[in-house]
């Protein structure tokens, strides 16, 4: 008899690492990055967006449901453009880096409230979190043959990113 995790294909172990991945990007640091991207989950990406809708809950409960759809429709939505620029990336896979990487902005949201009274210092904090999940996105979407076209996709995935997050600020 199968336990529950198995049942649904649930290896902690694999997401463990694939978190891991998201948080350090950098390629110095020894991370299979492209695990995450060759090996896409369904339960990690979706575990890290209700983090953050729980993140972003504090008084705007109708955003829940709201950031999973704009993570379904956003992830659609990176993953035909990269199609369109000639990438070979399947859905879930864009699933599986657009939520992962949802977790640089669960970071920055725990900061912001330390940050309070300054106001300045959590701008910078929210801009450093929004490249970071970004850049993570990025790194971990782009393949080899998309390095050309690498700014055609940066871009729109920061601006999904920048929306995750104003539906946190609720600016």
């Amino acid at each position: 008899m199968f336990s529950f995790r198995e049942e649904l294909d649930i290896n902690c172990n694999d997401i463990y690492y694939k978190l891991r991945c998201v948080l350090f990007p950098c390629p110095q640091l020894g991370y299979q990055h492209k695990i995450v991207r060759e090996n896409p989950d369904f339960w990690g990406p979706l575990l890290v967006v209700i983090l953050f809708s729980l993140v972003s809950v504090y008084g705007q409960f109708r955003v829940v449901s709201w950031i999973i759809t704009i993570w379904i429709l956003g992830s659609l939505v990176i993953f035909v453009l990269a199609r369109v620029l000639g990438g070979e990336v399947s859905y879930s896979q864009c699933l599986g880096v657009i939520g992962y990487s949802l977790l640089p902005l669960i970071v920055t949201a725990t900061v912001l409230p330390v940050l309070y009274g300054l106001h300045y210092l959590c701008l910078i904090v929210q801009g450093l979190g929004i490249f970071w999940a970004a850049y993570s996105a990025s790194s971990l979407l782009i393949s080899d043959e998309l390095q050309s076209k690498k700014p055609l996709l940066i871009y729109p995935v920061f601006l999904l990113y920048v929306y995750f997050f104003s539906l946190y600020t609720g600016a």
